[in-house]
Order: structure tokens, then sequence, then C-alpha cells
């Protein structure tokens, strides 16, 4: 076995690295353990790197703090309906703690937009890359374009839009926007170039429609992209604070990162308690990305020779 010979360059990018990893991983080790410290500890004039006693008196504090039914299944578009223009619910769950409710609004609003935006994109990506018809490249064109626009262009048609439609304050006003995402579309576009063209013009001759074609020969080969994709998806609209804060304003309707922030301008000095909702916002991401991380690489790493 030949031993790696260990160069000074190796050494520094070890050591970089190793720095680098301290740097970001910290705020998110200081957070967590914070979480569990009592506020004499958090409070302490000198810093406590491990809590010297694990409570957890900041969860209690954050599950107690305010009440929200746990679910409510409405008619769309029912405010139509309705003498007050509110919403017409059919449904209404048990009051738990609002907390769980955030949590909810918020798998609910990444894992749609995240399934939307990956069909849609998908579609589009193939589309684009495969067949030819008038407009196409100015088409790609203009989706590149929209690659390069702040969300805050766009923001005044998008409210006015979502309150023509009656989604105003609604999960939906956040996830319908994000489904045709122009990077989405450019990133499946490149996947899809990559797709011999032999296969789909076989496929044609065997007698395979459209949508057969694209299940059985444009998804499997996309796969890694679509992984990619949907985690990119995922962590965007977890994260998309300033669309969440433009469009949501009810308490049942916020989302775990809204209901943090209510609460530290409700509670400026309870650190306890915003680091236990940013622990509970923070987890739920973790774990997604732990779990499809060798799909995100691989979708990166094909990408990037694709293209």
């Amino acid at each position: 076995m030949i031993k790696k010979k260990i160069t000074p360059y190796y050494l520094i990018g070890v050591i970089l690295l190793v720095i680098l990893a301290i740097l970001f991983t910290f705020p998110l080790y200081w957070i967590v353990t914070g979480a569990f410290k009592t506020a004499a500890s958090i409070n302490a004039p000198s810093p406590e790197w491990w809590p010297s006693k694990w409570v957890l008196d900041n969860f209690r504090t954050l599950l107690g703090s305010q009440k929200a039914p746990l679910w409510e299944i409405a008619l769309p578009f029912g405010s139509n309906f309705t003498e007050d223009g509110g919403p017409l619910i059919l449904s209404s769950g048990p009051v738990v703690p609002a907390s769980i409710r955030w949590m909810l609004n918020t798998v609910f609003m990444s894992v749609m937009a995240m399934v939307l935006t990956c069909i849609t994109a998908t579609m589009a990506g193939y589309v684009l890359a495969k067949k030819r018809f008038f407009g196409r490249v100015l088409l790609f064109s203009l989706i590149v374009c929209a690659m390069a626009l702040p969300k805050q262009v766009i923001l005044i048609p998008l409210i006015r839009e979502m309150s023509t439609l009656n989604l105003y304050d609604s999960i939906w006003a956040v996830i319908f926007p994000t489904v045709g995402w122009p990077f989405g579309v450019f990133l499946m576009k490149q996947f899809s170039e990559g797709i011999p063209g032999e296969l789909i013009e076989a496929a044609r001759i065997d007698g395979a429609s459209e949508l057969k074609t694209f299940n059985s020969i444009v998804v499997p080969m996309v796969k890694p992209g679509i992984g990619a994709l949907a985690i990119f998806t995922f962590i965007n609209n977890w994260n998309d604070y300033f669309m969440q804060l433009i469009m949501l304003s009810s308490t049942k309707h916020l989302t775990i990162s809204l209901g943090i922030a209510k609460l530290q301008a409700e509670n400026s000095t309870d650190f306890g308690l915003i680091m236990a909702g940013a622990t509970l916002a923070a987890a739920p991401i973790l774990m997604i990305f732990l779990a499809f991380q060798k799909y995100f690489t691989q979708g990166i790493a094909m990408g990037a020779v694709k293209g």
C-alpha cells in the first residue's frame, strides 16, 4: 500500500477546512445548547460553553405561548360566499400550541412548493431542451433574465394577483409564486440536454405516447437533477422569510420563522425562548439535507459536467 505524501499545501488545506467547519457550525451549536440552558446561564457575564443544567423550560414556554387550531380546511375562493369576506371553513382541528401549527404550515408549504416546482420545472426543462418550436430561444432567454430579477421588483404584482384570487394571507399565497421558479427550469433544462435523442426517437417509433416517453425515459435519466432541485426548493421555501412576511399576517397562518420573529418582538429579552424556536425551525431542514445529501451532491456534479 502506497502512503500518500503529506505536503504543506495539504496541511494548510486541512487546517483551513477545520477552521471553516468550526466557524459555520459554532452558531448552530450555540443556539441548540442555549435552548436547553436556564435564563441565568444564558445571561451570565461569562459564557457557559456547555450547559451545566439541561432544562426544557424554554420549550415549555414556546409551546404554551399562543394557541391555534391544528388544521383548517377551507373552501377554495370561499370568501366570495361569506358576509365578512373571510374564508369559508369546512373543518377545523383541535386547538394546539401555535408553534405546532406554525411548524405544520412550514412543512406543508415547503413540501407542496417542492413537489409542484419539480413537476413543472422537469416538464418545462425537457420541452426547452428537446423540442423545437418557434420562440424557444426567446422563451429560454426570458427565463434566464427572470433569474436576475429580485423579488422586490415583482412584489406588488404578486400581492395584487393573490388578492384578486382571494389567496392573500393563506399558505397558498406563498406556494404558488414559487411554482414557476426560473432557476428550476434552467437547472432541469441543463439535465435534459444530456438525454440521448436516439432514446426518445426509439420510444416514438415503438409507439410510446409523449406522456409514456416522459415518465419512462426522461424522468429516470434526470432523477439526480430532480433530487438536487427538490433540496434547493425545499430549503429556499423554508427560509424565504421575506415572502412569508409579506403574504401572511394571521397567527394561525404563520410559518415557524414568522412565529419566532413575532415571539421575539413580544419577548425581546427572552433569549432562551428565541433559541428554542430557532432549534425547532432548524431541526427539520438539517434532517432533510442529511437524508438527501447523496442526491444533492450527485445532482450538482452531473449538472456541472453537462452544463
